[in-house]
């Protein structure tokens, strides 16, 4: 059988020849088409209608011309599906519009009464929100912007003590009411109000409800001014009860700081040698209310309500801003007795409202240990109540302000942040990072990332799941002047004056409900 032949021809090109092409088709992909290089290749002129180099090119696919090809586009659903560890679909459509998520390329809705109600999976457990960030991050424009784009989904705001005076123009440019306190204004909230009727409640149980709140108040505002690590003696509480119950007796249900006052001196005027006890007991509550009633605080708190709270108003405000000019433990004692007063208002049922309870400067309310036990129960009935409490903190650490290193009040306080499950996270510094894995257990990678966030995107954690968000991408102009806290320090000679508040921007803010792709 005939054997195989191979017929060997001599190639067209040496491989010098060819290694000198290859050099000279990459210097073409650099230059414009139509010029040539010096080994005389010439890149030709794309044809009428092409692309050359950007996309389509001519001469087949040897073509030396650089093929690019077009990014690919598709809604954040197909995206999740593709790129599962990439992309995500998002929170969904509920609430209002906060921003933009810039992992699912989508507007970012938020309200915590549906994440609460959410059965898709992405629910939380809690209505509570932790806000935290450095100065200046853009933490207050956020629940500020948050709050007010609430109004038209019917949930109210309530601010029990406005310590910089900054969000009284917010309140009275969506129509709301502002309460100052100090300075010339003579307003005073009694904190032992009794407060509306819990809906469904017997009188038995209504009636232990008030006594409770009240003897709870009085007893936090005793034990802030005592030493730290001091508490209230059984014989001490026992006065102060005793003086609480013969004040509502003798006002007709309307017990003041002032009566319970006169009350204790009336027992420690007493000559019964069996109240012997009970007189040297009432020295260290009697010391304490003259500073209510007589002393720096005087003028605020010791007397009936010379004004409302407005059930009906979008947003109420308490401006204390004067009152923490005073000192930092004026300030404690002033956000103890206004969201006392508060509270006891806005625990009504029946009233089927929806309100954030936004707390500025939140571990102000942790002073003492029971002052935390009334947090930590004020919170985990946020629920019950519609309420939902925004904490605001600079940093995590603030709340080594409570209590000594290893005290309970300590560890009580990080554990009522640690336990609220939605958390907006800003930028942070750089000592905030081992706190933040340490308290709130968030990855070591996204601690990293909040400390190089823009001023007003942030971290949003709402239930089991994490999205990257940019708050400022939505705002309006009239929001951005309304909601900047920085005009002093960025130009301290304008002095504009509050924006008018206009329905119709609340309408432009967000659209109906509708999908982003």
């Amino acid at each position: 059988m005939p054997r195989n032949v191979i017929t060997i021809t001599a190639p067209d090109r040496t491989r010098k020849q060819r290694r000198a092409e290859a050099r000279a088709i990459a210097l073409l992909h650099a230059q414009e088409p139509g010029t040539s290089s010096a080994s005389g290749l010439v890149l030709p002129p794309a044809p009428p209608g092409s692309r050359l180099g950007v996309g389509l090119t001519r001469g087949g696919y040897w073509n030396p011309a650089r093929v690019r090809v077009p990014a690919h586009r598709a809604t954040s659903q197909h995206i999740a599906g593709m790129y599962p560890f990439v992309a995500d679909t998002g929170i969904g459509h509920r609430g209002p519009v906060l921003g933009v998520d810039l992992n699912a390329d989508s507007l970012w809705h938020f309200s915590p009464w549906d994440a609460y109600t959410d059965t898709t999976g992405r629910g939380t457990l809690s209505t509570n929100v932790l806000v935290l960030g450095a100065y200046r991050s853009g933490k207050s424009a956020v629940v500020k912007m948050l709050t007010t784009r609430s109004l038209a989904f019917g949930h109210q705001t309530v601010v029990p003590s406005d310590s910089k005076g900054e969000w009284g123009p917010v309140a009275e440019a969506v129509g709301g009411k502002v309460i100052r306190l100090g300075g010339t204004h003579r307003a005073t909230l009694n904190p032992l109000n009794r407060g509306p009727r819990r809906t469904g409640a017997s009188d038995d149980e209504h009636e232990k409800m008030v006594r409770d709140r009240r003897m709870a108040t009085l007893g936090s505002l005793v034990e802030m001014t005592l030493p730290r690590d001091a508490r209230l003696t059984p014989v001490e509480h026992v006065c102060l009860h005793t003086a609480l119950d013969r004040a509502v007796t003798t006002t007709g249900d309307h017990p003041t700081l002032r009566a319970v006052l006169a009350h204790l001196a009336e027992l420690a005027a007493s000559t019964d040698p069996a109240d012997a006890e009970v007189r040297v007991a009432t020295s260290r509550p009697r010391f304490v209310l003259q500073r209510f009633v007589h002393g720096d605080l005087s003028g605020l708190f010791e007397d009936e309500s010379t004004v409302e709270f407005d059930a009906d108003a979008p947003m109420v405000v308490v401006d204390t801003s004067e009152l923490f000019a005073r000192g930092e433990f004026v300030a404690q004692l002033t956000q103890v007795c206004t969201t006392a007063w508060v509270q006891a208002v806005i625990s009504d049922r029946a009233a089927k409202r929806t309100r954030y309870v936004v707390r500025e400067e939140g571990w102000r309310d942790m002073g003492s240990l029971q002052n935390l036990q009334m947090y930590q129960q004020w919170l985990k009935l946020s629920r019950h109540y519609g309420i939902s409490n925004i904490v605001i903190l600079h940093k995590f650490t603030d709340l080594d302000a409570v209590g000594d290193a290893q005290s309970q009040e300590r560890h009580l306080a990080y554990s009522i942040a640690g336990d609220i499950e939605n958390k907006f996270i800003f930028r942070v510094n750089h000592q905030e990072q081992q706190s933040l894995t340490a308290r709130l257990n968030l990855p070591p990678h996204h601690t990293e990332m909040a400390r190089g966030l823009q001023s007003g995107r942030f971290l949003a954690y709402v239930g089991q799941f994490s999205y990257l968000v940019d708050g400022f991408c939505t705002s309006t102009g009239w929001e951005r002047t309304l909601f900047d806290t920085d005009d002093a320090i960025t130009d301290p000679t304008a002095a504009p004056a509050p924006p008018v508040f206009d329905p119709a921007v609340l309408e432009a803010v967000w659209p109906e409900q509708q999908e982003w792709t």
